[in-house]
């Protein structure tokens, strides 16, 4: 067990009870799980998930803070690197006692909760509060997908979040991925709308399974119609191209 003395209150990196009954209610509403989804695609068709970094959805995140369980679950999330087997982590998560830190948090803004930006600290405390002070979670990104509004939170050097600024093209750098999150608009999976989307430090979109299928076939069919365009060619000349 790993302690961390705050300044109010004490959190502790300890393993969830065995006992310990996690939330099993459904999420808010059925676009998330396609939301979060299509992050976790791209990323690993672009083999960019390390075989030790851990991706959750609407998974439990744990802290002790001053002797009591807490349980966060955030919509997505990325670990960079747990250091347990992947068996040990496959109920919830604790920080530092079973790997790094989050790096990013992402959480849908909900009709029903409303607590993304809960600051509350008495128990249990908000989400806010949580990712800031008790995991220090350096990227807090807070996403409406209906309205297509995305805010990203850093760490400032107060250990506060503070409001990014999105660059030239409305995108926030992700250090720890190295890779730029932004809005795309548009449809996969029978949902037309706003998405959250990955591209690289070349500006170029990580494509999904599906995009990447209907490149692969472009390419082939330009393949196929050059080549047949060579043997026009070299039939014209009175040479018979070889199959």
């Amino acid at each position: 067990m790993v302690a961390a003395p705050q300044s109010s209150w004490v959190v502790t990196w300890e393993k969830l009870p065995d006992d310990f009954v996690l939330d099993a209610e459904p999420v808010d509403n059925i676009n998330q799980p396609a939301l979060a989804a299509a992050l976790t695609e791209s990323l690993e068709l672009a083999e960019l998930l390390p075989a030790q970094s851990l991706v959750m959805t609407n998974y439990g995140l744990c802290a002790t803070v001053n002797g009591r369980t807490v349980v966060k679950a955030p919509d997505w999330g990325y670990v960079p690197e747990i250091r347990v087997p992947r068996d040990e982590v496959t109920r919830s998560y604790t920080p530092q006692l079973q790997g790094d830190l989050p790096a990013v948090v992402i959480e849908f803004l909900s009709a029903t909760e409303g607590g993304e930006y809960s600051i509350k600290p008495t128990y249990p405390p908000g989400k806010w509060f949580f990712y800031e002070q008790v995991l220090r979670v350096p990227n807090y990104i807070i996403f409406e997908p209906d309205s297509g509004l995305l805010e990203a939170y850093g760490l400032n050097d107060a250990g506060q979040y503070k409001l990014r600024s999105p660059d030239d093209q409305q995108r926030f750098w992700i250090d720890q991925l190295g890779l730029a999150l932004g809005v795309w608009q548009g449809t996969r999976e029978n949902r037309t709308g706003y998405w959250l989307r990955w591209w690289n430090d070349r500006g170029e979109l990580l494509p999904w399974g599906k995009e990447q299928a209907e490149r692969e076939h472009q390419r082939a069919e330009q393949e196929r119609q050059r080549a047949e365009r060579l043997a026009a060619q070299l039939r014209a000349a009175g040479i018979e191209p070889e199959e």
